[in-house]
């Protein structure tokens, strides 16, 4: 059953999609009111540690220039299966792709996941960190949802809710004159995402047949076969009629009929 190669990139779509959500944000420095400096604020995925270490310039692994501040930085920080949103496993849902009709692809529903994340700001003045702070909490009360496109081949979009959960605050200055000052405040955000199983592509059915057994079964027993096709209701080949010669052109999208048939066996 395992073993069939597939990668969807749905947690890595969660990932990008809440990165994306806070790369224009920006610091601005006024003087009586008046904005004297617009500064970008620069972005970046990885852990806390890797930019406190890199604060200082370390001059032992080569870097003798400091990263600058502020600047954002976030990364996942765990992967959860989430019960209180399961559907039945066994719903599908259907894409007709091409645009003849001619291919129609299945998938099963996905796995809820909740995809934990940690977001940091760090900051030489609390001044700043609270400038970028208050660019960011007013939007989550305490989620906020984007539309995320999981599966373009099945045209496959979700609402995925990113909650916030907590806000910490911590100044790591201890009054040593040698140690750049850095504030940090940490964010942890929770978004209700999914998982998503392989696509398989089928045919269009065009056709479908019943047969029915009618009478006792050993007296008079006789079979019937009933078969049901589309059925056009547009003049699809513009000769002036609504006939059997439009019914191929049908496909799933379209709004058709049935015809019936009946054929004693």
């Amino acid at each position: 059953m395992l073993g069939v190669q597939f990668y969807n990139e749905a947690v890595r779509k969660t990932v990008i999609t809440f990165g994306t959500l806070f790369n224009n944000i920006e610091l601005k420095k006024t003087v009586d009111g008046q904005v004297m400096e617009v500064e970008k604020v620069p972005l970046a995925y990885g852990p806390k540690q890797k930019f406190l270490y890199r604060l200082q310039g370390n001059a032992a692994d080569g870097r003798k220039v400091a990263i600058t501040l502020p600047r954002i930085y976030f990364e996942m920080t765990g992967i959860e299966y989430d019960g209180t949103r399961k559907t039945p496993a066994t719903q599908k849902y259907k894409a007709v792709i091409d645009d003849n009709g001619n291919e129609v692809r299945t998938q099963y529903v996905p796995v809820p996941y909740n995809v934990s994340f940690e977001l940091g700001i760090i900051a030489k003045s609390q001044d700043d960190g609270l400038q970028i702070l208050e660019q960011i909490l007013p939007y989550f009360q305490p989620s906020l949802s984007v539309t995320v496109k999981f599966i373009p081949d099945m045209d496959e979009s979700r609402d995925v809710a990113f909650v916030l959960n907590s806000v910490n605050f911590e100044d790591d200055w201890e009054d040593d004159f040698t140690t750049r000052r850095s504030i940090t405040y940490s964010l942890q955000f929770t978004a209700k995402s999914y998982i998503y199983g392989p696509y398989s592509k089928a045919d269009v059915i065009r056709k479908a047949r019943v047969i029915e057994t009618i009478g006792d079964q050993n007296v008079n027993k006789r079979h019937v076969e009933l078969s049901y096709t589309p059925k056009a209701t547009v003049d699809y080949n513009n000769d002036g009629q609504i006939d059997a010669a439009d019914d191929q052109f049908v496909v799933p999208t379209d709004d058709f009929g049935f015809n019936e048939g009946m054929e004693f066996l």
